[in-house]
């Protein structure tokens, strides 16, 4: 199927309440009538519901309601799962929808027999429209359950491209370089300050290292400071 097609989660979940819902609705109703006899009343009129004659119809129904309301809740693998199901109560709706309507009989007979005693049906098994509904409701549970899930793998994607960035460092504050103190007086940057010996390249000692002290000491005798 083409991206344009795919289901939302939410057509995804409302499809299959809606099924379910009519799957269950679909039971409820009479599906086949028949007449017995007794030793009082030789005509006993029996109706037998689609939960009576097919269980796995309403509980296959109920199963997909919950599917469809855990398929909002689920992540990636869970989605998988919940539309198995889905397709599996399909599958078990059509097969018990089916095993009376194409023979109605078994069924009418133990409804027969509890509502007089015996098994002995005076009257053909009449079978109402019912039993095919609910089977076709099944059939179209499992194309859904697929067509989902081959949709739903934009879902995925979809969540991925708004993931949020990874953020700062923990703390929520950045790293940064905290710059060096100015030397105080306003003095250029990499200028000497006052006290610090700093080695003359050519290996004497700076002018500016030489203290008022030595300086008069070395012109008394007849020295250049600077030359020291």
């Amino acid at each position: 199927m083409s991206r344009g097609a795919a289901p939302s989660r939410r057509t995804a979940i409302l499809s299959l309440l809606l099924l379910g819902g009519a799957t269950l609705a679909a039971a409820v109703p009479t599906w086949l009538s028949t007449t017995g006899a007794t030793a009082l009343d030789p005509e006993v009129e029996v109706a037998v519901a689609g939960t009576s004659a097919a269980p796995g119809v309403s509980a296959a129904a109920l199963v997909l309601v919950a599917a469809a309301l855990a398929l909002g809740l689920v992540g990636r693998v869970g989605r998988w799962v919940v539309l198995a199901v889905a397709a599996v109560s399909g599958v078990v709706a059509t097969v018990s929808a089916l095993g009376v309507a194409l023979d109605p009989e078994p069924s009418a007979r133990s409804a027969v027999a509890d509502a007089t005693g015996v098994t002995e049906l005076t009257a053909p098994v009449e079978l109402t429209a019912a039993p095919w509904l609910a089977a076709a409701l099944g059939v179209l549970t499992v194309l859904v359950a697929v067509w989902v899930a081959v949709g739903s793998r934009s879902w995925a994607e979809a969540s991925t491209r708004h993931e949020r960035a990874p953020g700062p460092t923990s703390g929520g504050s950045s790293t940064r370089p905290v710059p060096a103190p100015e030397p105080s007086g306003g003095a250029a940057p990499g200028a000497a300050t006052p006290g610090t010996d700093r080695a003359d390249p050519a290996g004497g000692t700076s002018p500016d290292e030489i203290s008022d002290h030595d300086a008069w000491d070395a012109l008394s005798r007849g020295e250049d400071p600077t030359d020291r």
